[in-house]
Formats: C-alpha cells, structure tokens, sequence
C-alpha cells in the first residue's frame, strides 16, 4: 500500500471508535501513521453505531463527552440523493456478484463504502468485508 496522498479518508467504525476504548488501543496505534495528517471523514451510520455502542455499555458522562469531541472533529457525511443512488448501485451489484457485502447484517457497512465510493476517497478499515468491492480502494492493515 502507497500513501503517497495526505488526503482525506472515510474511516470505518471500528477504526474511528477504536480509540475510545482500552480494548481498542493496539488497533488504534496500528491505524494512527495512516491517518495522521489526514481529515477524517465518517458515514452518519458510525454516528449512529458510536452512539449506539456507548448506550449499550451504558458510559459515564466523561466517555460519552470525548464521544461527542472525536465525532466533532470528523466530518460528518449525511444520507441524500446522491449517496443514496450510489449506495442502491452498491447493494445491487453486490447482491448480484455474491459479495458478502450485500449480507443484510452488513447494511451499516454498505452505507460506510457508499460513503467512500460517493466521495472517491479511500476507505479506512479493519474488515475484510470491505475487500475486493468494485471501484472502492481499500487502506487496511490487514494481512501485515
């Protein structure tokens, strides 16, 4: 993988969120050179899966606080038209090549690669759900 370009990038939930927990410490270092100096972009559906998440584990008000900070500083991509059509031509062409990403548990990740396909930025992900989608360059640390 080259990283010639200090452009901006749709992360991925679990690579966003990673930070924001002890447990995802390790994986965020991993993702840190690869988004340093990088504006971050974000899918309104890790808004939601963040949110969701720090619901669930029920988080203090400091949690939910530096929550609230880290999706301040990201820009925040909303559903309209547009994104909604590339979003439709994704699911159908993954239903209709057998992608694993057409999987109905997979609707929040059909919305983060829409995203990134609609902005024409690489996606930032620990997922190989996200491999081998047409038109859609994938910055990962797997397999290293």
């Amino acid at each position: 993988m080259i990283l010639g370009s200090r452009g901006p990038v749709v992360v991925d939930t679990g690579v966003f969120g990673a930070r924001l927990t002890p447990s995802g410490r390790l994986l965020a270092a991993l993702y840190r050179p690869m988004l340093e100096g990088r504006p971050a972009v974000i899918s309104f559906v890790t808004v939601a899966e963040l949110e969701y998440g720090a619901r669930l584990a029920d988080w203090g008000p400091d949690r939910l606080r530096r929550l609230g900070y880290e999706v301040g500083r990201a820009e925040i991509v909303w559903p309209g038209p547009h994104l909604t059509d590339i979003y439709a031509t994704l699911r159908a062409w993954c239903v209709r090549t057998g992608h694993g990403l057409g999987q109905k548990e997979h609707e929040a990740d059909r919305w983060v690669a829409a995203t990134a396909l609609w902005l024409q930025v690489p996606l930032v992900a620990h997922d190989r759900i996200f491999a081998n989608v047409n038109n859609l360059e994938l910055l990962t640390k797997l397999g290293e």
